[in-house]
């Protein structure tokens, strides 16, 4: 018999690899992400589908810490009800709006100072290279996280054929394979089990564990949500507390001058 929970052991642990291979650009990620947040701005982190499965596995979370700015659109990733009124095909046919990125990210004030993570496994659709292009032309430096073979033999839905990583200053690859699932049964027309996901928490968690580790050697380390089994209760609750107030006082700041200057020269003979 075909041992497939194996298979997809084997090949999650080939994923563990190529993540590995890695560390020197997932250190220079953690650095640039690090120094925005000593800055007391944030790192944007978007993803469209099911990447904002990445999105929310940075923060908030248990092991996780204020500095990241979790950019989900509803109307991108709500897939719960897969079909009718919100469905999965509505999700699918937003992503590729041309316009949509600038939409959402007008709700910010974007500074040089920030930086961006932008998740998106082909890194094809419309939305994400968009929201890259815009930040890289606010002067913010983009990483991305693709699936790189998946991303080389997939058209991108740009009418020019740009994709995400051409508005990167720099890619991580999840290591999954193309199509992303990973097992292929005997007697099945197509695999299963994506690995993308796999790729990804691996990329995301050990950026934010450097990131961690900058930040404590700065000396400011991150107020990170812990469990009252690790830390006891009281303390558990504290942290959370400061954390949440820390995320609304940086968060604030992306608010605090949106449009201000379009405002100003629009008024300024007035």
């Amino acid at each position: 018999m075909n041992d497939v929970i194996q298979d997809f052991l084997d090949k999650s642990r080939h994923i563990i690899n190529v993540v590995e291979q890695q560390k020197p650009a997932i250190k220079q990620a953690a650095a640039w992400f690090a120094e925005s947040i000593l800055a007391g701005r944030m790192v944007h982190v978007f993803g469209s589908g099911h990447s904002r499965i990445m999105v929310e596995e940075m923060w908030p979370r248990y092991g996780s810490f204020p500095g990241f700015n979790p950019i989900v659109e509803l109307s991108l990733t709500f897939h719960n009800l897969v079909v009718g009124a919100n469905g999965q095909r509505q999700a699918m046919f937003l992503e590729n709006v041309s316009g949509l990125a600038d939409r959402i990210l007008r709700n910010f004030d974007l500074s040089s100072v920030d930086t961006a993570l932008v998740i998106s496994s082909s890194g094809c659709n419309v939305v994400p290279i968009e929201m890259a292009e815009i930040f890289q032309k606010n002067g913010i430096k983009v990483v991305s996280l693709v699936t790189v073979e998946h991303s080389k033999q997939s058209t991108s839905k740009r009418a020019d054929g740009k994709k995400l990583g051409d508005f990167s200053d720099l890619v991580l690859d999840t290591g999954a394979p193309v199509g992303d699932a990973m097992v292929w049964i005997p007697n099945l027309e197509m695999p299963v089990a994506p690995g993308s996901t796999v790729g990804g928490a691996l990329l995301v968690n050990t950026i934010k564990a450097e990131v961690a580790r900058l930040l404590t050697e700065a000396g400011n380390p991150p107020k990170a949500l812990a469990a009252g089994s690790v830390v006891g209760t009281q303390r558990a609750a504290e942290i959370f507390e400061a954390a949440y107030d820390e995320h609304a006082h940086r968060i604030a700041k992306m608010y605090a001058k949106v449009g201000y200057p379009s405002y100003v020269s629009e008024n300024k003979n007035a």
